[in-house]
């Protein structure tokens, strides 16, 4: 045995080639993040502690099962190889792969500053939104939709308060994908958060943007 174990080492490699790691986007986990961002925003939720890794809700991978008894011992080559590849596949397959199931962090400074800042921003939109003069756009930002419906001394105030607005849009998107690791997921966090911009946080009355860039009121 002790002579087979080198050539079964070798195998490590090639074992540990074949092995495609595939770290899809957390759909669920950002629905839940853009829903409770929004709730904060809108005043439907605390803003004190967003969705981090520890805090309740979250889930987290199992936790490690006793070993039961066997009737025959593993030889201790056997023993050794199969540490060896336990620990090429532990490096290659990161416990990122159980994201799926699990909450984005929104825990950082710069999301929970962002987040406090369009929540203080909200209640002078909030009136707008209901004239509809601004409206929720498809790519999850705000436009000036009707400006008619603006009394003119304020226009200008309205035309600042959107591009703020979306200043931080764009931060707090970009900031999410970037602090879970995975910057090339801020188109689709935009999306999602575009979608529950429409589902969660437009009140009726409000206007969004159809997919195809067409005004509708909800």
């Amino acid at each position: 045995m002790s002579k087979l174990l080198p050539l079964k080492l070798m195998l490590v490699p090639l074992l540990a080639a074949c092995v495609t790691v595939n770290v899809y986007f957390p759909a669920a986990a950002a629905e839940q993040a853009a829903d409770r961002i929004i709730d904060s925003v809108t005043g439907q939720a605390p803003t004190g502690n967003l969705i981090g890794p520890g805090q309740p809700g979250a889930i987290h991978p199992p936790e490690p099962q006793p070993g039961t008894p066997t009737t025959r011992a593993v030889s201790s080559a056997q023993s050794v190889l199969l540490a060896a590849t336990g620990a090429v596949l532990e490096h290659l397959i990161p416990a990122a792969n159980a994201q799926g199931a699990a909450n984005l962090d929104l825990s950082t400074p710069e999301i929970r500053a962002v987040t406090a800042s369009m929540q203080q921003r909200f209640g002078q939109l909030q009136k707008y939104f209901a004239s509809g003069a601004i409206g929720l756009t498809a790519d999850g930002m705000v436009q000036v939709r009707d400006q008619n419906a603006v009394p003119l001394p304020e226009r200008a105030n309205v035309k600042n308060l959107v591009a703020e607005d979306n200043r931080d849009r764009t931060t707090l998107y970009a900031e999410i994908a970037r602090a879970n690791g995975h910057p090339e997921w801020e188109g689709d966090i935009r999306r999602t958060f575009a979608r529950r911009w429409v589902e969660r946080g437009a009140q009726p009355g409000w206007y969004y943007q159809n997919s195809a860039g067409t005004w509708t009121q909800k």
